[in-house]
Order: structure tokens, then sequence, then C-alpha cells
């Protein structure tokens, strides 16, 4: 990789990790980086899913206080998480990357829409619980976690967003322990994803490493940081961020290749 290439999936990485660990949204940083410096959409999706499991790890020790749920009550979500998290990752490497293309701005669209909508779909299900019998445990709480870390696998951006909805309909309404969850739960997603990737050589192991440790840095840096600073800066950049990345992927791909 040239210096170039070097700076920019760095200085993205390390972005995008810190702002998972708050807003979320970072693969809309990230991602597209690694686009930019050449490397394949299906690997570059395998290469972002890897650098940002590591920053999720950095960043997960500081919520590590907010979950206040014995780890017994946990391992359900955890083991939907991970057979989701197969299933996704197993259906990418399955995919052409001429067809992930024409996918990549509607991936980027669905993410955006529900990156912007996020908090209004979080208060919504927190006012529409079906009873007390729908809980972290509860059978539809673990589809509907499945079907999120399939979606995971497979692509990744604004899981987060989707995973603190269903937390909210799950009748987790502190939103510190919801993004404890979120954390950890996105870990267990990214982290078991690597493992097909690894086997399939989908990484692009010289620009993971560069990305995995300054996501490393900036996720650690983020989690802490995040309890200090206000949220809504953070989510209007991510936003036209994100509007700008899914217009940019429309028109090259759609627009530009008629």
């Amino acid at each position: 990789m040239t210096p170039q290439a070097v700076a920019l999936i760095g200085a993205a990485a390390f972005v995008a990790s810190g702002v998972n660990a708050g807003a979320g949204g970072g693969s809309f940083i990230s991602f597209p980086a690694l686009l930019a410096i050449g490397i394949a959409p299906i690997n570059a999706n395998a290469t972002n899913n890897t650098a940002m499991w590591l920053g999720g790890v950095a960043s997960a020790s500081a919520f590590r206080r907010e979950l206040g749920t014995p780890p017994r009550t946990l391992l359900p979500m955890f083991v939907v998480s991970i057979a989701g998290s197969v299933a996704g990752a197993l259906l990418l490497l399955r995919t052409s990357n001429g067809f992930f293309t024409q996918l990549i701005p509607v991936l980027l669209l669905i993410a955006t829409v529900l990156f912007i909508w996020g908090p209004a779909l979080t208060r919504a299900s927190q006012r529409t619980r079906f009873g007390s019998s729908l809980d972290i445990e509860s059978p539809l709480g673990l589809a509907a976690q499945f079907g999120i870390s399939v979606y995971g696998g497979f692509f990744g951006a604004a899981m987060g967003i989707l995973m603190l909805a269903l937390f909210g309909l799950l009748g987790i309404t502190d939103l510190r322990r919801a993004n404890a969850f979120k954390v950890l739960l996105s870990v267990a997603v990214n982290g078991v994803a690597v493992i097909p990737f690894v086997i399939a050589r989908a990484i692009a192991w010289d620009a993971a490493f560069v990305a995995g440790a300054c996501a490393v840095a900036g996720g650690y840096l983020g989690a802490h940081l995040v309890k200090r600073l206000p949220g809504d800066v953070v989510r209007v950049l991510v936003t036209a961020i994100a509007c700008a990345m899914t217009l940019f992927f429309a028109l090259k791909t759609y627009a530009l290749h008629r």
C-alpha cells in the first residue's frame, strides 16, 4: 500500500471505530475508504468487518459496568447472534463482486434511513411492548436478533441502530445499558464473521492490520469520550457522510455506468 492509502484507511478506521462506540454508523466512513484504495467490494466488506471487530473489542471493556445483567441471561442472545453472523457471512461469500457492487447503494440507502430514523425507531419501540412476555429471552426477541445478525454478517452498516430499536422493544429503556448490549453483541457478530472470511481468504490483511490497529485506538478512546460528548453533533456529521456516500455510490453504480 502507498503511504496515502495507509493514511486514508488508518484515519477512517480510527474515526469509524470511535463513532461506533457512540452514535454508530462508523462503516459509512471505513468501508468507502477501503473501496477507495482499490480493494474489491467483498474483500473490503470482510476487511472492514475485521477492523471494526477489533475496535469493538477495545470499546467493549468501557461498557461492561453498564450491563447489569447476569451472563446466563445474555447467553441465548449471544448464541443466536453467532448463528446469524455465520449465516450472513456465508451468504456474502456466495455473492459475486459484481452483484455486491450493484447492492452497495441499496444497502447504504437502507442503512442511512435506519441511521437517520434510529432514535425515533428506538423511542417508538420503547412505547410498543407486547406485554411482559416479550424480553431478551423470548422467542420473538431471539428471532429478531438472529435476523439482525444475518444482516450484520452480510453487510453490517447501521446494525447497531437495529439492535437499539430491538432492545427498546424488549424493555431495555436505559440507553447506556442498551448501548452496552449493542457493543457486546456487535463484537460477537463481527468476531464470528471473521472466521469464514479468514477461511475463504477474503480479508485484505495489509489493510486489515492498519485499519485494525487504528480501530482499536479509536474504539478505546471513543468509548470513553462518548460518555462526555453530546451525540447530536456526531449524528449530524455521520448522517451527512452517509447521505454523501449513498449518493456517490448510486451515481457511480447506476448513472455513470449506463
